[in-house]
C-alpha cells in the first residue's frame, strides 16, 4: 500500500475542500489525468493502480492527524475537521484504463469529496512507475542537504511542495527532514500535511486552479477571477491569502484584482510565465495602488531549481517580500527523469442533474493550457487574448 496516511496530501486540497463544502456542496465535477511528457507505462500498470486506489478507501483521519490540523491549520472550522475524521475515499469515483502504453484516469463525483483525489492520484502514478520500472533512487539525503544548505546561503525563503510528482513518499520523507536541519528558519514549511505533522513544521497551501476554473465555467471568464477571490475571503476571511494569478493569465487577473482584494489578500503567486516580468508587473500594479510592495510576497513555484531560484532573488533585489515553493527539484531528483503528469478539473455543473460546462485553463505559458480547445478559445475572445 502506498499511501498509507489521510493526510500525506497537499493542504491545499482541504482548503479547497472546505470552501466547496460551504459554498457550492451539490456542485458535480470531473477531473481528467494528462500526461503531458507522453510517457508510455508498463503493461498492467491499470490493474496495479487500481490496487492502490482500491486500498485507499481503508483511509482514516487519526486522533493525531485530527490534533495536528485542529492546532495547525487554525483556519479550518470544528465542523470541517469533524467531517474529515468521518471522510472515506470512494473508488468508485475513479476509473482507470489503459490502451498498451498509453494509461487513462478520470474522476467523476460531487465535487466536495473527489477534489482529494488529485494529489494523492498523481503520487501513486509516479511511485508505482518507476517501482514498476525497478528504479533505484540515488543520493536522495546527499542532494537535500546540499540544497538546504545553498538555499540558507542564497538567503531565500523556501517551502516544499514536492508530493505530486514525487519519487516516492520515502523520498519525499527524507528530503523534509534534510531540508529542515540544514536551512533553519529559511525553510518555511512543506505543502504535505502529514510530513508537516511528522516533522513539526507548517503546512504551506492556499487556493488552486480549479477554484478559479469552476467560476470561469459557470460564472463566465469575465468574473472568474472576481469572483472566485470574494468567495475565497467569504469562506477564509483573510487566512490563505496568497492569489493565483494565471488561470486566465496573469495580465487578465490583474485587470480585474480590486483595491480591496489586493489589499486583503498577503499576495500573489507565480506559477507560469517569466518570473521576472511577472515580479515587475506585481510591484508596479501594487505601486500604482499605493501599496507598498515590501509589506506584500511573491511565491514564485514555477519549475524552480537553485539556479532559477538565485536569479529570481537577484532581479526582484528586495523590492517585494519573494518566497519559493519547490517540488520535483527535491522530491524527484534522484537519477531518474521525473514524470510530467497532471490533473486537472474539466466538467462542472452546479448539481447532478445540471448539465456540464467545460472548465479550462489559460496559463501564462501556452504549454500548460488545459481543457476543451474550442471552450479555450472561447475564453481568450472573450477576454481579448490571444
Amino acid at each position: 500500500m502506498i499511501i498509507k496516511h489521510f493526510t500525506d496530501n497537499d493542504l491545499y486540497k482541504f482548503s479547497v475542500m472546505m470552501a466547496i463544502q460551504k459554498l457550492y456542496p451539490w456542485s458535480y465535477v470531473k477531473y481528467e489525468f494528462i500526461n503531458r511528457g507522453n510517457t508510455e507505462f508498463p503493461k498492467g500498470f491499470d490493474k496495479r493502480l487500481r490496487e492502490e486506489v482500491n486500498q485507499m478507501a481503508k483511509l482514516k483521519m487519526t486522533k493525531a492527524e485530527k490534533t495536528f490540523i485542529t492546532k495547525r491549520c487554525y483556519f479550518f472550522d470544528p465542523a470541517f475537521i469533524d467531517f474529515l475524521e468521518g471522510y472515506q475515499y470512494d473508488p468508485s469515483e475513479v476509473s482507470i484504463s489503459q490502451k498498451d502504453g498509453v494509461l487513462n484516469v478520470s474522476v467523476e463525483g460531487y465535487w466536495y469529496r473527489t477534489v482529494l483525489w488529485e494529489v494523492p492520484l498523481m503520487g501513486l502514478i509516479s511511485e508505482l512507475y518507476f517501482q514498476m520500472l525497478g528504479v533505484e533512487p540515488k543520493d536522495i539525503e546527499t542532494k537535500a542537504t546540499d540544497k538546504a544548505k545553498r538555499m540558507s546561503e542564497l538567503k531565500a525563503d523556501y517551502s516544499e511542495f514536492g508530493t505530486r510528482r514525487r519519487f516516492s513518499f520515502d523520498v519525499q520523507d527524507k528530503v523534509v527532514a534534510k531540508l529542515k536541519e540544514h536551512s533553519g528558519d529559511f525553510f518555511k514549511g512543506t505543502s504535505n500535511v502529514y510530513l508537516a505533522m511528522k516533522h513539526n513544521t507548517t503546512p504551506i497551501g492556499t487556493l488552486p486552479h480549479e477554484w478559479f476554473m469552476y467560476h470561469g465555467a459557470l460564472f463566465g471568464y469575465r468574473s472568474a477571477n472576481t469572483k472566485a477571490l470574494e468567495a475565497w475571503v467569504d469562506v477564509f476571511q483573510g487566512s490563505l491569502g496568497i492569489a493565483l494569478t494565471d488561470t486566465y493569465t496573469t495580465d487578465s487577473f490583474f485587470s480585474s484584482f480590486s483595491l480591496k482584494e489586493a489589499k486583503l489578500f498577503d499576495g500573489v503567486r507565480c506559477d507560469s510565465g517569466d518570473p521576472l516580468a511577472f515580479a515587475d508587473k506585481t510591484i508596479c500594479f501594487y505601486e500604482e495602488n499605493r501599496i507598498d510592495p515590501i509589506a506584500k510576497t511573491i511565491v514564485f513555484s514555477d519549475s524552480l531549481d537553485l539556479n532559477e531560484v538565485k536569479r529570481i532573488k537577484q532581479y526582484v533585489n528586495n523590492r517585494i517580500h519573494d518566497t519559493y515553493g519547490i517540488g520535483t527539484f527535491f522530491t524527484n531528483d534522484v537519477g531518474a527523469k521525473p514524470l510530467n503528469i497532471v490533473i486537472k478539473l474539466t466538467d462542472v455543473k452546479s448539481n447532478i442533474k445540471a448539465e456540464y460546462h467545460k472548465a479550462v485553463k489559460i496559463s501564462d505559458d501556452l504549454g500548460k493550457n488545459t481543457g476543451d480547445k474550442k471552450e479555450i478559445e472561447i475564453c481568450k475572445l472573450t477576454l481579448g487574448l490571444e
